[in-house]
């Protein structure tokens, strides 16, 4: 079985990459949808984030709520980093035993989507790491459609982020999405058809 770690900034196009390699046949692991699973209601993960961050960032479901908890999160480093701290063990633990599943279930090709998989220190979990980058003003521009942030957090959030020059150079192969997703996925196909997978 191959393990894959797709990882760019936000809004590189690290979802649609995945998205073609789970047509192609690849198993997908979402680190961000396990970093949710780890702080679920009145786990451990959750409460630490109330401690650290405030109640104010549960919703009235008891829900964390993830906007809040992102703008209080990016507004500091220190905040960002304590972040991490609590919630990387917990998904990195969750995407071991997503990746030992996928085994048992005969997976050719496994997938970890993670957007700080190199800063997170996730290699490990990995055989290669694609890095999926995009110019800047395109990345704005997908933002400020998908997820209706503003330009000026969209920007606080790539200056979080380790600089797409230096995730460089601990990549096996780099994507550039700076065109129409026809010229993706003929990227990604490429990619995939060089893969040793018997």
């Amino acid at each position: 079985m191959l393990v894959i770690g797709v990882t760019g900034n936000i809004g590189s196009g690290k979802s649609t990459v995945c998205q073609i390699l789970a047509g192609l046949g690849a198993m997908v692991i979402d680190a961000d949808r396990l970093a949710h699973e780890a702080y679920q209601p009145h786990r451990q993960t959750w409460q630490e984030l109330i401690n650290a961050f405030g109640r104010d960032i549960v919703k009235p479901d008891e829900e964390i709520d993830r906007q809040k908890l992102g703008q209080i999160a990016f507004s500091d480093h220190n905040g960002l980093a304590q972040l991490n701290r609590i919630v990387h063990p917990r998904a990195y633990q969750l995407a071991r035993e997503r990746i030992a599943d996928c085994h048992h279930q005969g997976a050719k090709v496994v997938v970890v989507e993670a957007t700080l998989l190199i800063e997170a220190g996730w290699g490990s979990l990995v055989d290669k790491v694609w890095l999926v980058v995009a110019p800047e003003p395109t990345i704005v521009q997908r933002l400020k459609q998908q997820q209706r942030m503003n330009e000026s957090q969209i920007l606080a959030r790539l200056k979080s982020q380790m600089p797409a020059e230096e995730k460089k150079k601990y990549a096996d192969a780099v994507i550039y999405n700076d065109s129409d997703i026809e010229q993706l996925e003929a990227k990604v196909t490429r990619l995939w058809d060089k893969l040793p997978l018997t």
